[in-house]
């Protein structure tokens, strides 16, 4: 179930994305350590994960920005564009994560319409609250289907858990 769907044991899908395996596995363990998310599948890059949502309805994407083959910046951009992906129903929100310079990757994530972007060491409660308002945000009808750079928040820093500020 989705939380788009109303109903009260509604859950979060979410869709992991990464090329490091143990990356995945951490992420999938700490996700399930929530009653209300539920990872519904793995990729390893961006080609890999629009296959997955052209095949899974999926409420969030937690994707690498950097992967081999098809990097997360373009797979999100893909993803949010991709006929077959609508055909299931709303578009996913993309929650992008980073090693490396948050901010540099920014202005990216807005042109391919990411929600948000993280650092991969953001504290377990920061990610999580990530993931319910990219959800929320997804599922609130009086919001258009927009990324980062048309959003109404201010696109630019990043808090002290690894959030964008806003």
């Amino acid at each position: 179930m989705s939380p788009v769907d109303g109903a009260p044991d509604a859950r979060v899908r979410i869709a992991i994305v990464d090329d490091s395996r143990s990356q995945r596995e951490g992420w999938v363990q700490l996700i399930a350590s929530q009653p209300d998310l539920e990872v519904v599948g793995q990729a390893g890059d961006g080609a890999q994960a629009l296959a997955l949502a052209r095949r899974e309805p999926i409420d969030v994407v937690l994707m690498d920005i950097q992967m081999p083959r098809v990097n997360g910046l373009i797979a999100a951009e893909r993803i949010r564009s991709d006929e077959r992906v609508r055909a299931l129903g709303q578009v996913p929100r993309i929650v992008l994560v980073t090693a490396l310079d948050l901010d540099g990757h920014v202005p990216g994530a807005a042109v391919a319409g990411a929600y948000a972007v993280l650092y991969k060491d953001v504290d377990p409660e920061g990610l999580f609250q990530t993931i319910r308002e990219a959800a929320a945000f997804r599922a609130d009808p009086y919001r258009p289907d927009e990324g980062l750079g048309e959003a109404s928040r201010e696109p630019s820093g990043a808090g002290s858990d690894g959030r964008r500020d806003g």
